[in-house]
């Protein structure tokens, strides 16, 4: 039997650390439309803000499927009712295996334990499959809360509601 196991994590283990170079070395292909360079993750996660995403201003997230890392992600507290989602990431070969569902509706448990009443994010258009996970679990579409080279659109959700 297969399953996931998820759990949050320091965002510095091995196995966080590997998820988070993966993600960036994903979203940074894809905007530059080559492969990222060893290099240029590694500048792309220095100083990157990842030690924030520890309670109480955060948390990370890593998800084992049959033991192996496969997902990551985080949260980071904006303000004492709004938590930011960050980093999402499935690793390809995990995808389609419900992994970034329940990535998704653990980080919003831990944003309520951190007092969160609402969840936002920000993402680019072409991350399509992002957003459409994002839409899928309740996210609607608000008006800018940030700004930033990457940034392209805002989703934000209320963490009482329903799916």
């Amino acid at each position: 039997m297969t399953s996931w196991h998820l759990a949050p994590e320091a965002f510095d283990t091995t196995d966080a650390t590997g998820l988070r170079r993966d993600y960036y070395d994903e979203v940074a292909s894809r905007y530059w439309k080559r492969p990222a360079t060893s290099k240029e993750i590694d500048q792309g996660l220095a100083d990157d803000g990842a030690e924030l995403l520890t309670p109480p201003t955060g948390q990370f997230v890593v998800g084992r499927f049959d033991g192996e890392a496969a997902a990551g992600g985080g949260l980071l507290m904006l303000d004492s009712e709004r938590a930011e989602l960050t980093r999402i990431y499935v690793r390809p070969d995990f995808r389609g295996k419900k992994g970034a569902d329940l990535l998704l509706e653990l980080l919003e448990s831990e944003a309520r334990l951190l007092g969160a009443s609402r969840m936002v994010l920000n993402t680019r258009l072409d991350l399509v499959e992002a957003r459409a996970l994002y839409v899928r679990h309740g996210y609607r579409e608000i008006p800018a809360y940030c700004t930033g080279l990457y940034i392209e659109i805002w989703y934000g959700k209320d963490l009482g509601q329903v799916n």
